[in-house]
């Protein structure tokens, strides 16, 4: 041992000569006794650190011993901010983590968690040296440097992505990323202060609310208040003293609150432990914006921990403190027989004690405690193999990271579903047959049909809240009964995502509506090269058999496609043009013996005089995504309609006259196919008309009941923001079937009283 630590302190000492010489500071006297100080810290640092290690086994400890070796070495030169040896830092990281007793894998990864991003050590090189498990935990903590992004955000997502799925699959990457936030931040004033507002708020957009999901409070409130502390650092100092005075003025008063209670437990025979709670300076700002208070009217700055033997003793001793004083109404919260979503447990109350003073208390048991300041680390510290118990403690959350992946490739995007999932509070509802079902607060049918399983969210079609029909976009209480109502023909809406609350949801309603988009483009794209081909002579689309194998290989080397169905789908959303993959397609079958057919090619030429049906698009309303109906002219049947074939956006539908239409036709005539409407269209269609009406009471009224009374049905109404005027104009958007039932229903407004126009509108 005493041989091990004088190598370490030479180690240091030439980790102090060559950074001198790196920084050109030479032979320097005056700040030699500086540095050897501070590189006597990383040894002593490192001595601390084995001093905490008594949980291990020697070979454990033997084991990261030699990582901190390799790590001091790989730091070789390098110094932090404040001049410290680099050293320091994964030391500081890695004791954070014997606070929760985690194994020696992941402390020999703290010690190496910056070796590969700072160090150029391959993820190869520690697996040959310290083993698979611990190269997979510093590769999960490494960020994304090294590919090229064309956005620092970019970037950040990705490298966030990264380390959220690592953290998926095995906790103890966060736990480890959550030690070096934590120690980044108490050094924070050490970095330039251009850096400190974007590093606090990705720390309390990111690692605080990852903390606070995982249980780990203490960690949590950290990292909340460094934040607040350097983002906001003239209102952490008022605040800070204020809430100085304010315990100054009443810490008799909570004294005495403290003797009554102990004396009324004494009294009852119960032995506990109490343990002072004050309001961190983050959460009485937070809760002084959010609520417009001022420093005084926030009333519950401090409180009590009542720690008991069992969860009997946590009600008895609730009972005895609303003997004692008077409870707030509404200000009691059971998370034992509920817990909230990352595990913690415990009985809150809030009293009227002396003086109207508002004090929280909290009854828990030591096993609580411990899980309510340690959470998912509770695993380690307690020895926990329970399953069940894990998903208890927040790792289900984890699991579902991964289920969010599956159906979310893009960065940003898997990072909004996590964000939306971090900052949600909990609701509690109940299945018919008593299931409790966690969800964030606001949620609705929708999430929680998605919260059930996939396949519920994406056939729901109505649902029952506690016995009666409500709307999907019902917000859901707690204690909520719900009943889902599905059809195997269903499929999800696109407006469900301006409500659902769930990142699950959400990941799960997107990743559907593509595939249905994929699904409709390629069909579509299919009918485009189809109708393509026509016009060079070919009647049929070559199949995708063994014998057209070699000519779609040579197309979608030529279009730079994959798959024929990629291929397809990009014909169907605009990103390829047909006609010059028809002939690239038409020369391909030439070579290999099939010839234009000599009919065909004539009939698809004059097709414009003939009006050949065939070599047009028909629709009928069903084409869902892969087929918008452009808003600027909101095309109907009847109309004399044109496709355009947006890069990208798919087809858009225009009427032939729009001015809209017009201009792009002018641009980009290429792009423009024909298209028609089906005899039997399968849906209503929207359009706009305008109604001038003489001002006077009731007229709305009239006007609606004209509009039903034609079967038009209202989607939207605008009255416009003039004043009391004689006339107005209402502007509606009616669903309709056709040209003749939007002129009928013209004809049933214009008959109506006080009825001055109805026209249609362009938009």
């Amino acid at each position: 041992m005493w041989c091990f630590f004088c190598y370490k302190y030479s180690a240091t000492v030439h980790v102090f000569f060559n950074a001198m010489y790196i920084k050109g500071m030479g032979h320097n006297s005056s700040n030699s006794p500086a540095k050897i100080t501070a590189t006597n810290s990383a040894s002593a640092g490192f001595a601390g650190l084995v001093a905490k290690l008594d949980y291990l086994s020697e070979s454990d400890i033997d084991q990261v011993r030699l990582a901190y070796k390799f790590a001091d070495e790989a730091h070789l030169g390098q110094l932090r901010n404040n001049g410290e040896p680099y050293i320091t830092h994964p030391i500081a990281v890695a004791a954070q983590c014997t606070e929760w007793k985690l194994d020696a894998q992941a402390l020999m990864a703290a010690l190496l968690h910056d070796a590969i991003e700072d160090c150029g050590v391959t993820k190869m090189e520690l697996i040959e040296r310290f083993g698979s498990p611990v190269a997979e935990l510093v590769d999960g903590l490494t960020k994304l440097d090294k590919l090229q992004f064309n956005t620092r955000e970019e970037s950040q997502a990705e490298s966030f992505r990264k380390m959220l799925l690592a953290m998926a699959r095995d906790v103890r990457v966060i736990l480890i990323k959550l030690a070096d936030r934590s120690h980044n931040m108490r050094t924070l004033s050490d970095v330039p202060r251009s850096k400190w507002g974007r590093i606090s708020r990705e720390t309390l957009d990111i690692y605080a609310p990852i903390a606070h999901r995982l249980g780990l409070n203490q960690t949590y409130h950290e990292l909340q208040d460094l934040s607040f502390r350097h983002m906001y650092p003239w209102r952490y100092q008022v605040l800070a003293r204020a809430v100085d005075r304010s315990r100054s003025r009443k810490r008799d008063l909570i004294q005495n609150v403290k003797n009554e209670v102990e004396t009324t437990f004494a009294a009852a025979g119960m032995p506990v432990r109490f343990a002072g709670r004050q309001k961190t300076l983050f959460s009485i700002f937070r809760k002084m914006k959010d609520k417009h208070l001022s420093f005084a009217q926030v009333s519950d700055i401090y409180g009590f921990r009542v720690l008991v033997a069992g969860v009997t003793d946590c009600y008895t001793s609730l009972g005895l403190l609303h003997q004692l004083y008077k409870p707030v109404p509404g200000k009691f919260k059971d998370h034992i027989a509920i817990p909230k979503l990352n595990g913690y447990q415990s009985l809150h109350t809030t009293l009227v004690g002396p003086s109207g003073l508002n004090i929280e208390f909290q009854m828990r048991t030591e096993a609580m405690h411990l899980v309510a300041e340690s959470g998912v680390a509770a695993h380690w510290l307690y020895k926990v193999k329970d399953p069940t118990n894990a998903d208890r403690l927040g790792t289900k959350w984890l699991q579902s990271l991964l289920d969010i992946q599956d159906t979310s490739r893009d960065a940003a995007e898997f990072l909004e579903h996590v964000k939306t999932d971090l900052f949600s509070d909990a609701v509690y509802v109940l299945t018919p047959k008593s299931r409790i079902v966690a969800l964030p607060r606001g949620a609705t049918v929708v999430d929680f049909a998605y919260a059930i399983h996939s396949n519920v969210g994406d056939r729901t079609i109505a649902a029952r809240v506690n016995g009666a029909q409500v709307p999907l976009r019902t917000q859901l209480k707690n204690g909520d009964v719900i009943e889902v109502v599905t059809d195997t023909n269903s499929s999800p809406n696109p407006v469900w995502l301006s409500f659902v609350r769930s990142g699950r949801a959400r990941s799960k309603i997107r990743h559907s509506l593509k595939s249905m988009e994929q699904t409709e483009s390629a069909y579509l794209g299919e009918r485009l090269l189809q109708q393509a081909l026509r016009g060079e002579g070919i009647d049929n689309l070559p199949l995708d058999a063994p014998e057209y194998t070699g000519i779609w290989e040579k197309l979608l080397k030529f279009t730079g496609n994959k798959s024929r169905d990629e291929l397809l789908t990009d014909l169907g959303l605009g990103k390829r043009i047909a006609s010059i993959v028809a002939k690239r397609l038409t020369h391909l079958l030439t070579e290999a013996g099939e010839k234009p057919d000599a009919i065909t090619l004539t009939r698809a030429r004059f097709s414009e005089v003939e009006v050949n049906v065939s070599n047009s698009i028909t629709l009928d309303g069903s084409e869902n995504a892969s087929v918008l109906f452009a808003q600027c002219c909101r095309p109907i049947p009847g109309d004399e309609i044109v496709g355009h074939l947006g890069r990208g956006e798919g087809l858009t539908v225009h009427r032939e006259h729009c001015p809209t239409a017009i201009k792009l036709r002018n641009k980009d005539s290429e792009r423009f196919i024909k298209v028609e409407w089906s005899d039997e269209p399968v849906r209503l269609f929207h359009v706009g008309i305008m109604v001038t009406v003489t001002n006077g009471k009731g007229v709305l009224a009239k006007v609606s009941a004209a509009l039903a009374d034609a079967e038009a049905d209202i989607v939207h109404i605008d009255m416009g923001k003039e004043g009391a005027q004689t006339t107005i104009d209402l502007n509606f958007i009616v669903a309709t079937h056709d040209a003749s039932h939007l002129e009928s229903a013209l004809k049933q407004l214009r008959k109506t009283h006080s009825v001055l126009r109805a026209e249609r509108k362009m938009g």
